[in-house]
């Protein structure tokens, strides 16, 4: 048998900031590879040691110093080499760069060329681009190092080929969204174009605020054939062996095939629930059961992103409440095992009536009542939280969102909005999924037309445009940045798309007032789409 090149690809999960504690579990996975694995080399993701993104953290001096003090502790292993990730401060300023730890001594280190300044990213703020290609010899073998959007233009492949590299070892921390894992395979099928020859890419997997990242690493032949791939959304250390001679090839390995859609869209909305939940240490979580299809479909991420004993339901009934909704809402919470409580609001909504009363002389009733309920349901929800030091679950989802079919400090209030960025067809879709897993959301719910039931017999569709035609103009307007005349193109009536585009532009100032949520989208509410509050623009 021909001598092998043996190298652990680490997608792990690391929590942003805590670098003692990131250093420690590199330390942890790297005695794995080489005493378990018998690993050579063990590849970790972008700026492993710091958490990615460290955003502001970075301009603290306070960081660098726990860096340092990082490597210095990763240079006392033995047995093996690392590559990892970190933030690099040096008299030309910071750089994004990578450190090939070996026998004591950081041997080689490269700096990312290609700094992504676009979407949820803004490295140009932090960093200075690297200009250099990073080879390094390695058993016989000539590896290169890039990290992450270097692989996505042109140059650096080449660049490193020039250089002679025979492999690129590739760093990254590229977030999820609906087919990003086709889109990563092409961008590095594009670069074997450049210079044919194998690639290992490790991704970074976890949630971190809004982002949430979904590993599947991968390693790529000089041909474009995928070799080997990694599991979504779950932590794992994997071995890719090369056969060493004149043309370095990888040995086929278990190659984990993708996911549907909606399974990979439903996982990565638990694991961005679970890691926003523990990483910032809430016990728990709770959530306003209504018995609609968004708080269901709410309630099972909670449980599968935490377990049924840490998550509370709580029923709050209004005199336009229907018995299916209160009997629909026991029903999920039972399914799941979930305690639930019900609180009535109808004293609390008559206490406010009753003191607005001289206000509201003469004027009719209107949405102004319909808020005060979804307000009165929001302290409820809050005070509960407060008391038990649990995080209050939103259950708005991105049509509603998008267009402001929410109330401020009412259902928007809470600490995290695992749905906030599905459209309202693909929380139907989502739902229809979970229950081929388990049957948690009844039917019915799936089935009646959703109300908000803060009037009599309230429709949704008696505020909105039917899903089928808002989710696809939505999606136009804000992920693609259609204008009007051209969604009117494309098949849709003027009169609705500019009465939607409105509604979208006029509840902005709601939208940054909204908790986090999980990005699944390639243009979500937050760092991905900043538009001003105020604006003349029509």
């Amino acid at each position: 048998m021909s001598e092998r090149l043996r190298i652990a690809i680490a997608q792990q999960n690391f929590l942003v900031g805590d670098v003692a504690n990131n250093v420690s579990k590199i330390i942890s996975i790297t005695e794995q590879a080489r005493d378990e694995l018998q690993a050579d080399l063990v590849l970790f993701p972008e700026l492993s040691l710091t958490g990615y993104p460290p955003e502001d953290l970075l301009l603290r001096p306070g960081l660098q110093h726990r860096v340092l003090a990082g490597l210095d502790r990763l240079m006392e292993l033995t047995g093996i080499a690392m590559l990892v990730g970190y933030p690099e401060v040096t008299e030309e300023g910071q750089f994004n760069s990578a450190g090939l730890i070996h026998a004591g001594e950081i041997r080689a280190v490269y700096r990312k060329q290609y700094l992504p300044n676009y979407s949820v990213f803004d490295e140009a703020r932090y960093f200075h681009e690297g200009t250099e290609a990073m080879v390094f010899e390695f058993k016989g073998v000539r590896c290169a190092i890039s990290i992450c959007e270097d692989m996505w233009h042109a140059g650096v492949m080449a660049q490193s080929a020039r250089a002679g590299a025979q492999l690129m070892l590739n760093l990254n921390a590229s977030p999820f969204h609906i087919n990003k894992w086709q889109e990563r395979e092409a961008a590095m099928r594009a670069r074997l174009q450049e210079a044919p020859m194998p690639i290992v890419y490790c991704n970074l997997v976890g949630g971190q605020d809004e982002l949430v990242f979904d590993g599947q690493s991968f390693v790529i032949d000089a041909a474009g054939e995928v070799t080997q791939r990694a599991e979504s959304c779950k932590e794992g250390l994997y071995l890719a062996e090369f056969e060493m001679g004149e043309q370095l090839k990888p040995i086929p390995a278990k190659i984990i095939e993708p996911q549907s859609l909606e399974a990979s869209v439903y996982e990565t909305l638990v694991l961005g629930t679970r890691d926003y939940i523990e990483k910032n240490g809430f016990k728990g979580v709770v959530i306003g059961l209504s018995g609609g299809i968004d708080s269901a479909l709410t309630l099972a991420i909670a449980v599968d992103a935490i377990g049924p004993d840490r998550v509370e339901g709580v029923r709050m009934p209004s005199r336009y409440t229907a018995d299916m909704s209160l009997e629909d809402a026991e029903e999920e919470a039972q399914a799941l095992g979930v305690e639930c409580h019900t609180i009535a609001i109808e004293t609390a909504f008559n206490t406010f009536l009753e003191l607005l009363k001289d206000e509201f002389a003469d004027k009719p009733w209107d949405t102004t009542e319909e808020n005060i309920q979804a307000r009165c349901r929001g302290v409820i929800l809050m005070a509960v939280s407060n008391k038990k030091r649990k995080i209050v679950l939103t259950t708005g989802n991105k049509s509603e969102m998008s267009v402001g079919y929410c109330t401020l400090y009412g259902d928007m209030a809470g600490g995290y909005a695992p749905i906030k960025d599905v459209p309202k067809l693909l929380v139907y879709r989502l739902s229809e999924y979970r229950n081929t897993i388990s049957p948690v959301i009844p039917q019915r719910v799936i089935d009646r037309p959703p109300s908000a039931e803060l009037a009599p017999d309230q429709k949704d569709s008696d505020s909105l445009p039917p899903y089928e035609v808002l989710d696809p103009i939505l999606e136009m307007y804000i992920e693609d940045d259609m204008c009007i005349e051209d969604i009117v193109d494309a098949g849709f009536d003027e009169e609705i798309v500019s009465r939607i585009a409105q509604m979208v532009i006029r509840n902005e100032y709601k939208r940054r007032q909204a908790p986090p949520g999980v990005r699944i989208s390639r243009k979500a509410f937050g760092r991905d789409r900043r538009y001003p509050i105020t604006s003349g623009y029509k």
